[in-house]
């Protein structure tokens, strides 16, 4: 934890946003990383020139965690294995099947939007992915603020 003894807090769009950016790469290596003194978050990437000036010790201090991405939660391919379990159970071998050979997430709402299912499968989604960040910042004693809640 940081040298702070006071909870850092982030608003759950902020922290959406940096698990977006780190979990869109593919081959790009990027990063984010949330200050715990101050909930500021610090975007760095191999690919592209973002124009931050960057704390010298962004990587080696504990003042900074890193944002997550979605394998780190495991909202890769077994979130779209659970979504089809639930939805479209006897379909599941044909959509794990995708998942053998590169393309299978377009594959996959390409066969989503052939059954209709695509804007279920985007709500599903977003709900697991904010259930697994929030989840996330309580084990890393990050509180989320958002404008609408509330209580923090």
């Amino acid at each position: 934890m940081s040298s702070s003894s006071s909870v850092t807090k982030l608003r759950y769009a902020d922290l959406l946003g940096a698990f977006e950016f780190v979990s869109a790469g593919g081959h790009i290596d990027s990063g984010a990383y949330i200050d715990r003194d101050t909930g500021a978050i610090h975007y760095l990437s191999s690919e592209f020139d973002l124009d931050e000036e960057l704390p010298p010790d962004l990587e080696s201090s504990d003042r900074y965690i890193a944002v997550p991405n979605k394998y780190d939660l495991d909202l890769g391919r077994r979130l779209v294995l659970s979504f089809i379990e639930r939805e479209l159970p006897n379909d599941y071998g044909t959509v794990a099947a995708f998942f053998r050979k590169k393309g299978a997430y377009a594959r996959f709402t390409n066969f989503l939007e052939t059954r209709r299912l695509l804007q279920r499968w985007y709500d599903f989604r977003a709900l697991r992915i904010e259930e697994a960040l929030r989840e996330w910042c309580r084990d890393n004693g990050i509180a989320i603020v958002d404008e609408a809640a509330t209580h923090e």
